[in-house]
């Protein structure tokens, strides 16, 4: 975003963040169990929310939230953010110094089956965050947003790129969270960064993302869906360089948005070929149409992260997907009893 408004303050951008109360939706989420772990390894008291939905196995997300549990700093609501009531409620509660925003309906192609419920989370529960925000005097507000919105092939994609041709309902109503983001901070003052993410992966990951799916597919001997030829790339980036930025996004800001992802995009083909050295077996490849919500590739340019964040990614690829293949087998009985949706 490069407009001025009146709010805005570049001296800000280079203060960090000092509060020490946290609150982090869909905690119980991949990134948000990520970052809720690493803001409590801080000493932060973390208020986390998640509903606990179905879209994939709650068993997962309940795992995720065990882990949580442990930590005397931590403490959790059950509750959907799209309940403007009891979100209130909870901000009543909680001294709140910051929120980051991490719940949210994800997956391109489910949107197009179930448009509504992407609405409802994204753009309806990101709305109530900033009211809530507002009214009780929130310091910072970090929305988690995606590199979906970017569909041209103008690569690498910066900041300043256009995000207004969305492809797929997903990616059209996180653009509406960005851009209520700017409202509220326009209107009130609000202190708001946007981490746009790219093609996050890692231990204990989404399993209908396509890493995990083809992990336990071939582990189990079954063809791994691939959609396309699979030289489609992605700026795949690993879970911790992820929560890193995350929570350096924490810090005064006015209003930004920033890309966080590896700026080192590879084919599918070959991830692929890295699961097949770590699992030692051949895949097998089911091919299927390419979804027409579906990019055929995603680069970030980071400069920006780097600048105002000091950012950059630190886990390659290669010992990314291993570490990935190693928590599989390490959790191997758990995640057999998992109802992986086809």
């Amino acid at each position: 975003m490069t407009e001025k408004n009146p709010h805005k303050s570049k001296n800000r951008v280079r203060k960090r963040f000092s509060g020490k109360n946290v609150l982090v939706t869909g905690c119980a989420g991949f990134i948000g169990w990520k970052v809720s772990q690493l803001l409590l390894e801080m000493n932060k008291n973390v208020i986390g929310i998640d509903n606990i939905n179905s879209y994939y196995d709650p068993a997962l997300k309940k795992w995720r939230l065990a882990s949580l549990k442990r930590h005397p700093n931590f403490t959790f609501h059950k509750v959907d953010i799209g309940n403007y009531k009891k979100l209130k409620n909870i901000f009543e509660k909680n001294k709140t110094d910051a929120v980051i925003n991490l719940a949210a309906r994800a997956g391109v192609r489910a949107s197009v089956e179930d448009p509504w419920v992407y609405l409802d989370t994204n753009v309806k529960g990101t709305l109530n965050l900033l009211e809530c925000s507002k009214d009780y005097r929130v310091k910072k507000f970090v929305l988690a947003s995606t590199s979906s919105l970017y569909a041209s092939l103008d690569m690498p994609f910066r900041e300043t790129s256009m995000t207004d041709t969305p492809l797929a309902p997903y990616s059209a109503t996180k653009k509406g969270a960005e851009v209520m983001c700017h409202a509220y901070h326009y209107l009130y003052g609000l202190d708001i960064t946007v981490v746009r993410y790219f093609t996050v992966y890692g231990p204990a990951g989404r399993p209908d993302m396509s890493i995990f799916r083809f992990i336990r597919n071939m582990d189990a001997g079954r063809a791994i869906p691939v959609y396309g030829d699979g030289n489609q790339t992605r700026d795949f980036t690993y879970i911790d360089d992820i929560a890193d930025g995350t929570i350096r996004a924490l810090r005064p800001a006015g209003y930004e948005i920033i890309n966080l992802g590896s700026d080192h995009p590879v084919k599918l083909n070959y991830v692929i070929r890295l699961l097949e050295e770590n699992l030692g077996r051949k895949a097998r490849i089911k091919r299927l149409k390419r979804h027409p919500a579906d990019v055929t590739a995603t680069w970030a340019c980071i400069d920006k992260a780097r600048e105002f964040l000091g950012w950059e990614p630190g886990m390659p690829l290669e010992q990314g997907i291993e570490n990935t293949v190693r928590w599989f087998f390490e959790n191997r009985d758990f995640l057999k009893g998992l109802d992986w949706k086809e």
